[in-house]
């Protein structure tokens, strides 16, 4: 952009000071505004560790999208006030041959906020332990102290979980005791499902023959919902539950009712493994 686009003819304001004028002090008013009003009722919520950390994240994206949002809204609404062309008019725009500094600073800042996002996203994922994202069988960092482990089988259309430290009673619903550390070891048998608890931060896939882990601490007492994210057959919208958070006593007395009730098939089912293969049947007919 040359310099005469930039500050206008003879007579006219300088636009573009105007307008970087405008738009900066927009951001420092708005920006903090939507952090703090908008920011904490972002979803998923803070029903778990996991949740809560994706607020912040989400809270992050906000505030640095916010001058961009302002950037596209106040320019369009400027150059619609002060460019407007006059009724019957037929007038051409001032030659435009480039901005070498304007060039350079939209390189820089544009390059600085995508690698800065990378870095951040990064760091989260690690810090995290995977941010409620399935790892894969090996993920990369594990939290410390106890951890209870679960599996989550999918299959069509419906979800069941297999509690390998309670003798591997296999349960229709998913209840987990709240601030336990929880380890959700997510599989397929038959096509590729993904495992969303929404309100607990947790999205997985589930893959026949693999294992894709995802940590978890609930801490809240709650009632959450539980979805299939990924399309995988005509019931697929059908492929909903809902899980509760519930007090380690309340969770230890229902695991026990559990174990009880499903004590027959439970010696009918395979070993437990991380991992099983696909039948055209369902298992238990």
């Amino acid at each position: 952009m040359s310099s005469e686009a930039r500050t206008g003819p003879p007579g006219e304001p300088n636009h573009f000071r105007r307008f970087g004028t405008l738009w900066i002090i927009a951001s420092l008013i708005a920006t903090p505004l939507v952090v703090v009003l908008l920011g904490p009722s972002l979803p998923p919520g803070k029903g778990s560790e996991q949740a809560a950390g994706q607020v912040t994240d989400n809270t992050v994206l906000l505030g640095m999208a916010t001058p961009v949002l302002l950037l596209v809204v106040l320019y369009l609404v400027y150059a619609v006030i002060n460019f407007r062309q006059p009724k019957g008019g037929v007038l051409e725009g001032p030659a435009i041959r480039g901005d070498a500094r304007l060039q350079t600073y939209w390189i820089i800042i544009t390059s600085a906020l995508v690698l800065s996002l990378a870095a951040y996203g990064s760091w989260r994922l690690i810090e995290d332990n995977g941010a409620g994202s399935g790892s894969g069988p090996t993920p990369l960092t594990k939290p410390e102290g106890p951890v209870m482990k679960v599996q989550v089988i999918a299959q069509q259309w419906a979800f069941t979980y297999r509690w390998p430290e309670y003798g591997g009673v296999e349960t229709p619903h998913l209840v987990l005791p709240d601030n336990q550390q929880v380890e959700l070891n997510v599989t397929s048998l038959d096509v590729i499902h993904s495992f969303w608890a929404i309100q607990l931060g947790v999205k997985a896939d589930a893959n026949p023959q693999v294992n894709n882990i995802a940590f978890v601490k609930p801490t809240k007492l709650q009632t959450f919902e539980i979805r299939c994210a990924e399309l995988c057959g005509i019931w697929h919208g059908e492929m909903f539950d809902h899980g509760r958070v519930v007090t380690h006593s309340e969770f230890e007395t229902w695991i026990h009712e559990q174990q009880v009730k499903f004590a027959a098939a439970t010696k009918l089912l395979p070993p437990y493994s991380t991992t099983y293969q696909p039948e055209p049947k369902r298992r238990g007919g």
